[in-house]
């Protein structure tokens, strides 16, 4: 039996029948899956490596098999096995929808393969173009040398740089001659390219497309060839980017990398928007213990499984037991989401940080009843399902003058909903975005209430949802 295997028999065990919502049973849970970031890996045969990383992957091309292959060959040969991961610095911050494939770069770097982590300092200076509507602002040096400062303490909690490589691409990049360049573009078809959807639509609607931005996939794949990399990881996003970088190999006379992709999160709003520091729905790798914990504290309950399967070393064997107790009402949606929020806390911080945040959530939330204030203005759901935020919170109730200070009051956090039940409450923040949807809306991105109260907060005041 594998260390992994040991591990989830163990977590198996502690979800028999324990009450996940006490602090004896999370403080054990948390101990034993966060103890996997560290966990060896290197015991698990090439196919059940392939296995565990297909697990958490949208694309793995061309075949988990494939990949279990290479990684058998590199062994054979007592060679390393090359795993690459790039970013370019256009950001000074990193959020948890970044990590998702960083942690699949962990489990490989656990798994005793060389993880190789690439800063584009020169590919910034193009900008990627995937799924943008315009070209992208161009970077200074001092722009990508300002977001290049904190990038790897941020990335530290996944990736141990002691044992894995940070390389900038200018080291080879600023090397390639025009004749070199050349020689790979005559050989690349211009219909790789021109199948990119987000090309064709600003081409169609008559935006700018750039030939800088034409070749960027191109100039990205020198970086597989300078280090022969085996396999790459991207977001689903990247999908175009990463078969360019096996084309660009072939040309160099290379084997191929294997690609993988991995789902991009949804933001913490729910809306189905992905996780984006411009829309606010993002939670910053540098942030505090209380922040992390009460920001995914505040996410709808449909995206506790999405982000326990993307953001923690909980498996689906584990996550599929905590489903059917959820079904079955032995567990609450409030006491799963703790447990989430403890693990991405003690990811970034550690298990006490993990530990204090729990209880600084508890004593601000949980024992506050708003059921026990009489006099409470109310508004039917059935009623104003149709009314905006900002006209129900500005006429309706008349707790602010018009629908601009409603929308300074989501600018400054104090827009809330709040669901309580028997023992607890959770803070749902509401964005400025959410001033313009409908009340029926924003109650059905929730999900199930499951027999709570619901209470809609605007700075210090607060009224009843009747459902």
């Amino acid at each position: 039996m594998s260390r992994l295997s040991e591990s989830v028999t163990r977590v198996m065990h502690l979800l028999e029948g324990a009450d996940l919502g006490a602090d004896y049973t999370v403080a054990q849970l948390l101990g034993e899956t966060t103890a996997r970031r560290s966990l060896d890996l290197s015991d698990l045969s090439p196919l059940e490596q392939a296995a565990l990383v297909e697990g958490r992957a949208n694309h793995l091309i061309p075949s988990a098999a494939v990949l279990a292959e290479k990684i058998e060959a590199a062994q054979a040969a007592g060679r390393p096995f090359v795993v690459k991961y790039g970013i370019d610095p256009t950001s000074p911050d990193v959020h948890l929808g970044h990590a998702v494939p960083i942690i699949i770069a962990s489990r490989f770097q656990r798994m005793g393969h060389h993880v190789v982590f690439i800063i584009g300092d020169v590919t910034a200076k193009i900008g990627d173009p995937s799924g943008r509507s315009s070209e992208r602002p161009s970077l200074t040096d001092d722009d990508i040398a300002r977001n290049l400062s904190g990038y790897q303490q941020q990335v530290t909690p996944f990736i141990d740089f002691e044992r894995a490589d940070l390389r900038f691409n200018g080291e080879w990049l600023n090397k390639v001659t025009l004749p070199e360049l050349v020689g790979v573009l005559a050989r690349v078809p211009v219909s790789m390219s021109l199948q990119r959807e987000d090309f064709r639509t600003r081409l169609a609607e008559g935006h700018g497309l750039s030939v800088a931005e034409f070749v960027y996939s191109v100039v990205m794949a020198w970086d597989s060839v300078a280090i022969d990399a085996d396999v790459e990881l991207g977001g689903v996003d990247q999908l175009l980017n990463l078969q360019m970088c096996r084309k660009v190999m072939e040309i160099s006379d290379q084997a191929p990398e294997v690609v993988i992709t991995t789902p991009l999160i949804e933001g913490t709003d729910g809306t189905g928007a992905k996780m984006s520091k411009s829309k606010g729905n993002y939670v910053g790798l540098t942030a505090s213990p209380d922040e992390v914990y009460g920001r995914l504290m505040s996410i709808p309950d449909h995206l506790t499984e999405p982000y326990l399967q993307l953001l923690t070393e909980w498996t689906d064997a584990e996550i599929r037991v905590v489903t059917k107790l959820l079904e079955a009402g032995t567990a609450h949606p409030m006491a799963i989401k703790r447990i989430l929020a403890g693990e991405v806390v003690a990811t970034l911080h550690g298990l006490d940080a993990a530990a204090a945040a729990r209880a600084e959530f508890t004593a601000r939330f949980s024992k506050r009843s708003f059921a026990d204030t009489l006099n409470l203005p109310a508004v039917s759901l059935k009623d104003h399902a149709e009314d905006t935020i900002g006209a129900l919170v500005s006429h309706t109730l008349d707790f602010a003058p018009s629908i601009s200070a409603v929308r300074r009051v989501a600018q400054q956090k104090g827009l809330r909903l709040i669901r309580e039940w028997n023992g607890g409450q959770q803070p749902m923040p509401l964005t400025e975005a959410a001033v313009q949807q409908t009340l029926g809306a924003i109650v059905s991105e929730i999900g199930a209430l499951d027999g709570a109260d619901l209470y809609l907060k605007v700075g210090r005041r607060v009224a009843r949802i009747d459902t």
